[in-house]
């Protein structure tokens, strides 16, 4: 058996609505899963969120405070007040910026951006920063992507006659600040038919107000920041990176430009991926290290130079992200280590000194992927005695809600249910260690700590051709409440197996359903290598892509995860140096087994000090893989060594310092000549004419010794102090009643099978005698 790494849930969408749309719509049947297994059945509604077009856009009127909030602008700008774009730190922060502060400079307003600094400032309205800007001249302040929780510095703008005007779409507390006006999706006061913008789509829709006309140039923008901030694509918001992407592949923007030839991204190839994996974390690299005012700068500029210059400096901030979220990573994962060894708790709780606080959500991320549990990775300041960081959750552990039962030693946090940021006391870490674990044993099962893949496409391998995957454009963009599909082909075997890439790491698999086959590349999956057997029957999951090589294009499928329910048994006979197949055996988690006491002394020296187990005079501990070095004596042991054992993977060495299967077992007339041999001369003195006579006859020695013993057992013969004694009068016997002779017959049979059948013969041999195990099991059951 291979194990998942993570608990499949496989929806199987319904098969007649698939139909439907594949006959109505002409759509191929991997289209029709897609959008069945998403909730769209119906063929009007398939085909309008195929066919979106700007008719879904919804009045910017319809926003609570947004007629409020244009007049006031629009007064702001005909008095050529100093209005001042307040942004935040992130991807949907600066393209929120730079969308309104694009649509006032076209409306001729004096207009400028500020975005508070991570470090100086935290996140949000900050009233001296607010001071600040008011001194400077300021006498409108425009929020973007934050402020709807601002009220100390809102409060403080009212106080100095600067008016604020928010747009967010954070969560709302049970107080909203004292602004001029508030335009929010989910205004509690408002209608609005789509609550969930992100920053700059709020952003976008007051441009489109404030405008009068849809700014089509801006989608783009708006289109990076919806993606960066995980919003739902759903509504309005498909639409913006769909027409955003649409339009960003053809783009003239300097910016867009030089964002794509520093990540290396064909510009008129790029999809929601592009966004969220290349461009979305350039945006973000400079507000996590210090000021992200270049990546606004580098959005609106108009010069290919300048814009190429700042993108390889928001490229290089991007690596020096990379390179500190790797180290402080590589540090939070060694104090697990250090802390708990193998035995993971149900939540981590991991801080350092000097950490950076800009990075530690995704250090905590990077954690949470790892080892499936929520954890919180803190930056401890010993000399202010306090810890700043940040949290990621799983299913079922509500971050937020967990860490309120903890207000009492937590001045500050906020968040959600898989995300929060926390400040405290360097003193309160372990008990918060020790609380959150607390709490978990009262919510998450051993189940919840294994993580989960929801499997909604099964596929065959027929489905699939290049020209179905280029088709996919037509459902894209994936993303949140439209996720990527995750698909599944079932029932394969594999015609090719190996590990590549210069470390041999990855795997590359060609897999077949006996009619077609297809290509798998699993990357960092190279020691799976080594655990699929030959002929294995495989399920994957995975993500479908079209490869390009020399011209040619193939499907491919990018391996997530892969399982099978078979025992897998790998082939070592006839290896006899065991340093040939030692190395793909696992280290940990294998039982070396030996059925007779002579290999164990022939094996010992071979084997560097390995343990080995010998049948019958040991307990052979269950452990996932078993290596059995020789032949047992009979199949009943083998039965009894697997159900004891039950075990995953078989390595099969059968090592025979003697072969009987080609020795045979003596003729009847081997027999007959060498019983009258010893009728006629009545004694025999086996101890020292036994070479004389295996010399005579051209037998083996052993063969000499073997046909006495069953002679002796059948009492025809007796053997005292090394002599053979003939026994006269002895009752007549068949040879098969001989012990020894039924032991040489099944030897014989054990060594055909085990040591020289095919691996296809002893595969079918192992399945049909763990068969036999599992049916014996259920018996006792019953």
């Amino acid at each position: 058996m291979i194990e998942s790494k993570k608990i499949w849930t496989i929806d199987r969408p319904d098969e007649d609505a698939v139909n439907l749309l594949m006959t109505e719509l002409g759509l191929p049947s991997v289209h029709a899963k897609i959008l069945v297994s998403r909730g769209l059945q119906d063929v009007d509604e398939v085909k309008s969120f195929l066919h979106m077009s700007k008719d879904c856009l919804h009045d910017p009127y319809l926003l609570h405070d947004m007629a409020k909030s244009v007049e006031r602008i629009k007064r702001a700008i005909e008095s050529n007040e100093k209005i001042t774009v307040y942004g935040d730190y992130d991807a949907d922060g600066v393209t929120s910026v730079t969308v309104l502060s694009t649509a006032l400079e076209r409306l001729g307003a004096n207009v400028d951006f500020a975005i508070p600094n991570r470090f100086e400032h935290g996140y949000g309205p900050n009233a001296d920063l607010f001071k600040k800007l008011y001194e400077s001249g300021t006498n409108l302040l425009i929020t973007v992507d934050n402020g709807v929780s601002g009220l100390e510095a809102i409060a403080y703008a009212n106080t100095v006659n600067m008016d604020v005007i928010v747009t967010d779409h954070h969560e709302m507390g049970d107080k909203l600040p004292d602004a001029y006006a508030i335009i929010h999706p989910r205004h509690p006061e408002g209608d609005y038919p789509f609550g969930e913008l992100a920053g700059v789509g709020v952003a976008f829709k007051l441009a489109c107000a404030l405008l009068e006309e849809v700014p089509e140039d801006l989608y783009e923008i708006a289109a990076i920041g919806t993606v960066a901030d995980l919003v739902p694509l759903q509504d309005e918001n498909r639409f913006i990176v769909k027409e955003g992407i649409r339009r960003m592949r053809m783009s003239k923007r300097p910016g867009i430009q030089a964002l794509a030839k520093v990540s290396g991204t064909e510009q008129n190839s790029m999809t929601e991926e592009s966004l969220g994996f290349t461009i979305g974390p350039r945006l973000n690299a400079p507000g996590r290290l210090g000021s992200a005012d270049d990546a606004v700068r580098l959005l609106k500029s108009e010069n290919h130079a300048e814009a190429m210059m700042l993108a390889e400096q928001l490229d290089a901030l991007n690596k020096e992200r990379q390179g500190i979220v790797k180290g402080i990573a590589e540090e939070a994962e060694q104090a697990v280590v250090d802390m708990y060894g193998d035995d993971i708790p149900d939540v981590l709780v991991i801080g350092g000194e000097g950490w950076n606080p800009g990075v530690v959500g995704i250090v905590s991320s990077r954690l949470t992927e790892k080892y499936y549990r929520p954890s919180i990775v803190l930056c401890v300041d010993n000399e202010t005695g306090i810890a700043k960081g940040s949290g990621r959750s799983i299913a079922g552990f509500d971050l937020f809600k967990e860490l309120s039962k903890n207000a009492d030693i937590l001045p500050h946090f906020g968040g959600h249910e898989m995300a929060a940021g926390m400040s405290l006391s360097v003193l309160d870490i372990v008990a918060l260690r020790t609380r959150l674990n607390s709490q978990a044993k009262d919510v998450l099962t051993e189940d919840m700590l294994i993580p989960q893949l929801q499997i909604d496409v099964p596929l065959t391998i027929g489905e699939i051709d290049v020209t179905v995957l280029e088709g996919l454009e037509l459902l894209r963009p994936f993303g949140m409440s439209f996720e990527k599909p995750v698909f599944l082909i079932e029932n394969l075997s594999s015609s090719s197996i190996r590990k590549i890439g210069a470390a041999k790491n990855h795997l590359k698999m060609e897999l077949s359903d006996g009619t077609d086959t297809l290509d798998v590349i699993g990357f960092g999956d190279g020691e799976l290598a080594d655990a699929i057997s030959p002929g294995a029957i495989l399920s994957i999951t995975g993500d479908l892509q079209v490869n390009e090589w020399n011209g040619r294009k193939k499907p491919q499928m990018l391996l997530e995860d892969l399982l099978s329910d078979q025992r897998q048994l790998f082939d070592l006979r006839g290896i006899n140096e065991p340093g040939r197949w030692m190395s793909i055996v696992p280290a940990k988690g294998t039982a070396i087994v030996a059925f007779q006491e002579s290999t164990i002394a022939h094996f010992t020296p071979l084997l560097k000090g390995a343990a080995i187990h010998q049948f019958g005079n040991s307990e052979i501990p269950k452990m996932d893989y078993i290596v059995l070095l020789d032949v047992p004596e009979d199949e009943e042991q083998l039965q009894e060594l697997i159900k004891s054992t039950n075990p995953k993977r078989i390595y099969a060495h059968f090592y025979i310092p003697e072969s009987k299967y080609f020795e045979g077992v003596p003729s009847r007339e081997h027999f007959g000549w060498y019983y009258s041999f010893l009728k006629k001369r009545g004694t025999f003195d086996l101890a020292n004419q036994v070479q004389e006579l295996s010399k005579h006859k051209g037998w083996k020695i052993d063969t000499i010794y073997f046909m006495t013993k069953v002679f002796s057992e059948l009492g025809f013969v007796k053997i005292e102090n090394g002599l053979a004694i003939i026994l006269e009068d002895a009752d007549k016997k068949q040879l098969t009643e001989s012990a020894a002779y039924q032991k040489r017959e099944r030897q014989i049979e054990l060594e055909k099978m085990l040591v020289y059948a095919s691996y296809k013969e002893l595969k079918k041999w192992f399945d049909d005698v763990c068969e036999q195990v599992v049916i014996r099991e259920e018996q006792l059951w019953i």
